[in-house]
């Protein structure tokens, strides 16, 4: 799949329009505990995590997925990272943590913020 810097940066201010009208939400359910421990781990608030996916560009772009869940298989869920500089809950040592972001985009716009976790293994970045 031919992937150009306009279609992500087209995409992104689509996420960023829905994040900016509150439509959207991060997944924390029991199937997403890493998404969990971030904010257990960290000290990091729905604003700060709204921050870190509005400053996302292009070239924090890593993948598109195509989404495996039954039914919906005609969706494509769009891969990110982010390094930030977050405060551990216990203790008081700041450090830099790369996130994995891992969006999905429904057709009426919501967005859902599948993946919002640290990353478990280093991302290959699209256009860096």
């Amino acid at each position: 799949m031919e992937i150009n810097k306009k279609d992500i940066e087209n995409y992104l201010a689509e996420v960023k329009s829905a994040i900016n009208n509150g439509r959207y939400r991060i997944d924390r359910n029991s199937k997403r505990q890493g998404n969990m421990d971030l904010f257990l781990n960290y000290i990091i608030d729905e604003e700060k995590a709204r921050e870190i996916l509005l400053s996302l560009t292009a070239m924090d772009f890593s993948m598109i997925l195509q989404n495996e869940h039954k039914g919906f298989e005609h969706e494509k869920l769009y891969v990110f990272g982010k390094d930030v500089v977050l405060l551990e809950r216990i203790g008081n040592e700041e450090k830099t943590v790369s996130i994995y972001i891992k969006f999905n985009k429904l057709e009426n716009c919501y967005v859902i913020v599948i993946s919002f976790h640290e990353q478990k293994y280093p991302l290959s970045y699209y256009f860096r």
